[in-house]
């Protein structure tokens, strides 16, 4: 059925949705008003934003310190904010970036916005929450965008990620992130354990498309 299904998406669907996104558009979510650019993932027709969100405010927020790495449209970063965290928003995307601080100015929220590959641009400091829906398909991005669906031909992305990340972690730090049936998990959990990293899935969802996961990532 899943095979009929992505079928039909591929052949019918996704022409559509090209076209459509061809253009800023706006999007409303869990009160949170976005534009979104053409060169900006869009949350409305991916599930994992909106399956990741979902999780995360079922966690304590009120003055966490929250990092979002690839915040892209901002949707989990703005909804956080307005919990009452203090949010670091980055992106590799420059135009991302650009509506990062649109949409958190229209949305009446503070945070603070960063344009950084990863860690590179992050001042040295822990978190309490950090959040990712990371690229995972295994290709070389060409442009800005492509950045926000390939991680490299050999995980290179992940390699960085978890090298990194556990300088921006203490020990009750929450580190979540998404992945899905559609991505190399081997490789990732692989990349992790060399970098001193372990994940444990937490949570998963299932539809016609995919089956996506929700790992905490923890240091070994």
């Amino acid at each position: 059925m899943r095979r009929v299904v992505k079928y039909l998406v591929t052949r019918f669907y996704k022409p559509l949705l090209v076209r459509y996104l061809s253009k800023t558009r706006k999007y409303t979510f869990k009160g949170v008003q976005l534009l979104i650019p053409p060169e900006v993932f869009h949350p409305a027709f991916f599930f994992s934003t909106k399956y990741l969100l979902r999780y995360i405010s079922g966690l304590p927020l009120q003055q966490s310190s929250f990092l979002e790495l690839g915040a892209g449209s901002g949707l989990i970063s703005i909804f956080v904010a307005g919990k009452g965290s203090n949010v670091l928003a980055t992106d590799i995307n420059p135009v991302a970036v650009e509506y990062l601080e649109k949409n958190g100015r229209a949305n009446h929220v503070k945070m603070e916005v960063i344009h950084s590959d990863l860690f590179e641009q992050i001042p040295s400091r822990t978190f309490d929450i950090i959040a990712i829906n990371p690229p995972y398909y295994k290709k070389q991005p060409q442009t800005f965008a492509e950045h926000a669906w390939y991680c490299g031909e050999n995980g290179e992305y992940f390699d960085r990620l978890f090298h990194s990340l556990p300088d921006y972690m203490h020990g009750q730090s929450t580190v979540l992130m998404t992945l899905s049936d559609g991505c190399d998990e081997t490789m990732i959990r692989n990349l992790a354990i060399k970098n001193g990293c372990r994940l444990n899935r937490v949570h998963s969802m299932q539809n016609l498309m995919e089956e996506i996961y929700i790992f905490k990532i923890e240091r070994n």
